[in-house]
C-alpha cells in the first residue's frame, strides 16, 4: 500500500462517518505525518493526545488540563463545535478504567453523526469488547519504494546540513539500495541509512551489503523469522540430481523474458520423506542457487496465547517476505505449522491454514515458498492439491552414489581433501543411513581421530559408523509405510 493509498483510505473513512479508527503500527510518526495530509486535504483540525504532552492543536497549542485520558476525553466533548480529527497516542492501555472507556464510546457515537474522527496508534491497540465493536481498523503497510527513497533523500539533506557527503550512486546502484531497504519501516531507514552515511561520510555501492546485512538483523529481532543473506549461504547439497535439473530449468520463471510472454514466478515447491535425509539443506540450497535471499519461518513463533494474534503474526511475517521479495521463504516442518489441533487451539490452526493457502494462492510478489514436511499422515490434503506448489519432490533415502557425494560435502565442510577417502568404501559401508546420519559419523571420526592425535582415515570413518545404528533399522516400519505412501504421487529428487 503506498503513502498515497493509506490517505485515500483514511480520508474515505472520515467523509462516511467512522468517528473511531484504529492504527497498529510502532511508526507513529508516519500515522500523524499521513494524518497532517489528510487534514490539509478535507481543511479540518488536527489535534494531538499523549499522555506527556495532553491534547494540544497541531500548531502546538495545549489545552490545560488534559494529559490524563479521561480528561482528555471530557475536554474533547466539550470543545468539539466542528468537524476535527483527533490522534490519541496509546490511548488503548487506559481504557481499561471503565470511565474513560465509557466516554470514549459515548463520544464516538457522538461523533459518528459527524466528519470527526478519533483515530487511535499504538502498538498493540487492545479495545473493550464494545468498543472493538464500534471501531474500524486500517492497517498500516510497509513503506512504498517512493517512501524510502524520499526517507533517504531527507536524511541525506540533514546529515549534509551539518557535514559534507558525498553521493556515489548511479541510478541503477540507487534503486538497487532502495530494494535493499524494502521491508523496513520508515525509522528503520533512517537509522540504517544514518549509520551507513556516518560510517565514511559517504554512500556508495558498497553500502548495499551493509544494508541488507543491518536488515537482517533487524528482521530477526522481530522474532518471527530468520534471515540468511545471499553471501552467506555457502551450503551445498550431495545427490539431488532431479532436483538440481529442476531448479535450473525453473529458474528462468524469475526472467523479464517470462513476464513477457505472461508467465507468473514459480509459486515454491514441497519436500516430502524420510527424516534427516536433506528437505532442511535442499531449501537452503535452493536460495543459494538462485542467489536470492533466505527467510525461515518457525511456525512455532506465529502461535500466540491470544486471540487473533497468530493470525496477525502470520500476515506480518508474508508481509515482510514480500517486501524482500525476490526471495524464498522456507517452512520447516510444515506439517506442525497447519496441522488441524482440534479444539485445543480453538481453530486457531485452520485458521491459520486458511489464511496460508490464500496468500500462496493469490501473492503477487516473487516469494518462493519452501515446505519441508516429515509425516505426511499430518499434511492437510489442500496442500498437495495439484497447483499449491510448482513440484512435491520425495526425498528417500540416499542410494550409493548420493552417499559418496554426501561424504565428501561433509569432508570438504570440515576441511578434509575428499581425494584421500575411499569415498565407494564409505559410501557402500553406509547402506541405509540418512545424510544427517553420514555427517554424524564423520564428525565422530573426527572428533576421535583429533583426541588420538591423528590424521582421519577413511577406517576411521567406517569404524564410526559401525557404532551408529542408523533410522532406517531403528524405524524401519514407519519409513516403509512412508515409501509406499509416496510410491507413485510425488517426484523423487534423484
Amino acid at each position: 500500500m503506498s503513502r498515497k493509498t493509506s490517505v485515500h483510505d483514511l480520508e474515505r473513512l472520515i467523509l462516511s462517518f467512522h468517528s473511531l479508527i484504529a492504527v497498529e503500527t510502532a511508526e507513529e510518526e508516519r500515522v500523524r505525518s499521513i494524518l497532517i495530509e489528510v487534514a490539509a486535504e478535507l481543511r479540518m483540525p488536527l489535534y494531538e493526545w499523549s499522555v506527556t504532552t495532553g491534547l494540544m492543536r497541531r500548531a502546538g497549542i495545549t489545552i490545560e488540563g488534559t494529559r490524563d485520558a479521561l480528561s482528555a476525553l471530557d475536554r474533547i466533548g466539550e470543545v468539539h463545535d466542528g468537524d476535527a480529527i483527533y490522534l490519541m497516542k496509546d490511548l488503548a492501555p487506559h481504557l481499561n478504567q471503565s470511565a474513560t472507556a465509557r466516554t470514549l464510546r459515548e463520544l464516538t457515537s457522538r461523533l459518528a453523526s459527524t466528519r470527526s474522527a478519533i483515530v487511535l496508534t499504538g502498538d498493540p491497540v487492545e479495545l473493550p469488547h464494545d468498543l472493538e465493536f464500534a471501531a474500524v481498523r486500517l492497517e498500516l503497510h510497509l513503506p512504498d519504494p517512493e517512501e524510502v527513497r524520499q526517507t533517504i533523500r531527507e536524511v541525506v539533506d540533514s546529515i549534509s546540513a551539518r557535514k559534507h557527503v558525498q553521493l556515489d550512486l548511479s541510478r541503477d546502484e540507487a534503486q538497487q539500495l532502495v530494494r535493499a531497504l524494502s521491508g523496513l519501516t520508515i525509522s528503520q531507514v533512517r537509522r540504517v541509512i544514518a549509520l551507513a552515511i556516518l560510517a565514511d561520510d559517504r554512500l556508495s555501492v558498497n553500502d548495499i551489503d551493509r544494508v541488507i546485512r543491518w536488515k537482517g538483523e533487524i528482521i530477526e529481532r522481530g522474532g518471527l523469522l530468520e534471515f540468511y543473506p545471499v553471501d552467506g549461504n555457502q551450503f551445498e547439497l550431495g545427490g539431488f540430481d532431479r532436483l538440481k535439473r529442476w531448479l535450473e530449468q525453473t529458474k528462468v520463471g524469475f526472467s523479464s523474458e517470462a513476464r513477457a510472454l505472461n508467465l507468473h514466478p514459480p509459486k515454491g515447491v514441497l519436500f516430502v520423506g524420510v527424516q534427516g535425509c536433506g528437505k532442511s539443506l535442499a531449501a537452503k540450497y535452493v536460495a543459494r542457487q538462485w542467489r536470492l535471499p533466505l527467510l525461515k519461518l518457525d511456525a512455532g513463533r506465529l502461535y500466540d496465547k491470544y486471540i487473533g494474534e497468530s493470525e496477525k503474526n502470520f500476515r506480518k511475517a508474508t508481509e515482510l517476505a514480500e517486501a524482500m521479495a525476490p526471495a524464498v521463504l522456507w517452512i520447516d516442518e510444515i506439517e506442525k505449522a497447519f496441522a488441524p489441533g482440534g479444539d485445543n487451539d480453538g481453530g486457531t490452526s485452520q485458521r491459520l491454514f486458511g489464511a496460508f493457502l490464500t496468500w500462496l494462492q493469490e501473492k503477487k510478489k516473487e516469494v518462493f515458498v519452501v515446505g519441508a514436511a516429515n509425516d505426511l499422515n499430518r499434511l492437510p490434503p489442500e496442500l498437495l492439491r495439484k497447483g499449491r506448489f510448482d513440484e512435491i519432490f520425495f526425498v528417500d533415502l540416499p542410494d550409493e552414489s548420493e552417499r559418496a557425494s554426501i561424504f565428501a560435502v561433509h569432508l570438504r565442510l570440515r576441511k578434509q581433501d575428499p581425494a584421500r577417502f575411499d569415498l565407494a568404501k564409505l559410501a557402500a559401508e553406509s547402506q541405509g543411513f540418512s545424510g544427517a546420519e553420514i555427517e554424524q559419523g564423520v564428525v565422530s571420526a573426527l572428533y576421535r581421530s583429533l583426541h588420538a592425535k591423528s590424521p582421519l582415515t577413511s577406517d576411521g570413518i567406517v569404524e564410526a559408523l559401525h557404532a551408529t545404528t542408523p533410522l532406517s533399522v531403528t524405524r524401519a516400519e514407519d519409513i516403509e509405510a512412508i515409501r509406499a505412501n509416496a510410491a507413485g504421487r510425488f517426484t523423487p529428487v534423484k
